[in-house]
């Protein structure tokens, strides 16, 4: 408004002409879903990286393990580990990480077909944004599922540590 108390062309008086009114706000809405994406991604990497170690076997509480500690029983156990790998057996394939990218993967697929399917209302939009949707949230689940699947080692690669270990007075009651 001039000084005068009239409006001058340079300022617009309708709502919809002035900046940021909301159906414009689609920059700022689509940044907050590249700032979700990116949190999303880092704290599966951060879990995928923690996640990276091997199955080891579960001892029992017997006469031995109360006797030498639980520190002197994590260090014979990677002895025994050192042992079966120098004989060229391998502990396997099968890791938390491997686990976590197959979930990932599935659980992203599958979230996005869902998301997909359930958008079909909204049409093109809908779908968009429901695929994107299921798409992170199947991620995220998969990817929990994966780290939390149980690891197996190689038969031969086990049998070779639990028998050292049965060697050195230990009781094995698993591996995890």
């Amino acid at each position: 408004m001039s000084k005068k108390g009239t409006r001058s062309e340079a300022q617009p008086s309708h709502s919809t002409m002035r900046k940021g009114y909301p159906s414009r706000d689609w920059g700022e809405a689509w940044k907050k879903v590249c700032q979700s994406i990116y949190q999303i991604v880092l704290a599966v990497t951060v879990l995928s990286l923690m996640a990276c170690a091997g199955p080891g076997p579960l001892l029992k509480s017997n006469a031995k393990f109360q006797l030498q500690g639980r520190e002197m029983a994590k260090l014979e156990v990677i002895m025994c580990q050192q042992k079966a790998e120098a004989a060229g057996l391998k502990p396997g394939a099968s890791s938390r990480s491997g686990n976590m990218a197959t979930g990932a993967g599935l659980g992203l697929i599958s979230g996005a077909a869902v998301g997909a399917s359930s958008g079909l209302i909204g049409g093109l939009p809908g779908v968009t944004i429901g695929a994107a949707a299921g798409g992170a949230l199947g991620l995220i689940i998969g990817s929990v599922g994966g780290a939390y699947r149980p690891l197996d080692p190689d038969p031969a690669y086990s049998d070779a540590v639990v028998r050292c270990l049965i060697e050195k007075g230990y009781e094995v009651r698993g591996w995890q």
